[in-house]
């Protein structure tokens, strides 16, 4: 699929699961996709009380789930499965074991060398889960950029055979800080159907519209956010790389592992 015909039919996708309609309608779309998606609707409210599919979508959970408040607990960012972790080799990380990617060429402007033997962390989000993700410890936000691309799907028959798929498709990428001043890099990698990728802190960051070159966005005065605070949300399911500097961070999960925002899942070292 071309990038131009996928992000139409993403957009196409978007326009229909932001449509409101009729409330009788809206009430067998939403639990329709609850039944075919088979959603945990146990933290949120019920399904007739969204006003549109992407009000579903995007749903906040009605109670907050506790955060440990240890500063060198990391938490995970969403609710997603782990497609792979390791350490980046060469400037090189993998997207599911097999299929490997430049990690410059994913980070575009913000590449930073200083991650070479640090450790990365893939999380897929499929769309039965909470779509919403949040930061996974105290951080700083310094520099946004958008890098415009296809939005194939992120699923795993694709991650096994498509080469280069992150770093092909539309992505946010975050150059953050944490309490001791060292860079992490969160990207946001947009899929199909993914109407949008929402950041809470800056609403000039429009992805899966037309636009000119990749917009960066440097923050002089740094987003602060505490672990767990909210960062923004995906219209759909979609994938988060996670990539540090070596010695920064333990992850304590494994490939294949299913995980939930707010369970620990490692620690920042220092």
């Amino acid at each position: 699929m071309s990038r131009s015909l996928s992000a139409l039919v993403s957009r196409a996708f978007g326009k229909f699961a932001s449509h409101r309609f009729p409330p009788s309608i809206q009430r067998w779309i939403n639990r329709a996709y609850v039944g075919l998606m088979g959603l945990d609707m146990g933290e949120f409210d019920p399904p007739e009380s969204y006003p549109s599919l992407n009000a579903l979508f995007t749903r906040a959970l009605r109670t907050p789930r506790p955060i440990d408040p240890d500063p060198h607990a990391v938490i995970s960012p969403c609710d997603a499965r782990v497609t792979d972790r390791g350490t980046i080799t060469r400037g090189r990380a993998y997207q599911i074991k097999g299929m490997e990617y430049s990690v410059a060429e994913l980070l575009g402007e913000l590449a930073d060398e200083g991650l070479e033997g640090g450790e990365y962390l893939n999380l897929y989000l499929s769309p039965r889960d909470y779509h919403r993700y949040h930061a996974p410890f105290d951080l700083e936000v310094h520099d946004a950029l958008h890098i415009p691309g296809k939005l194939y799907p992120v699923n795993l028959p694709l991650l096994r055979h498509k080469r280069d798929l992150f770093i092909e498709n539309e992505r946010v990428v975050l150059r953050c800080s944490d309490r001791w001043g060292r860079i992490h890099i969160i990207v946001l990698v947009g899929a199909l159907n993914v109407g949008k990728m929402v950041l809470v802190f800056d609403d000039r960051i429009r992805t899966n519209a037309r636009s000119g070159s990749p917009p960066r966005y440097h923050y002089e005065r740094p987003i602060a956010l505490a672990k767990g605070e909210l960062l923004g949300w995906f219209e759909m399911g979609s994938t988060i790389v996670m990539l540090s500097p070596p010695r920064t961070v333990r992850y304590r999960v494994e490939t294949g592992a299913s995980v939930r925002y707010a369970q620990t899942i490692g620690t920042l070292e220092g």
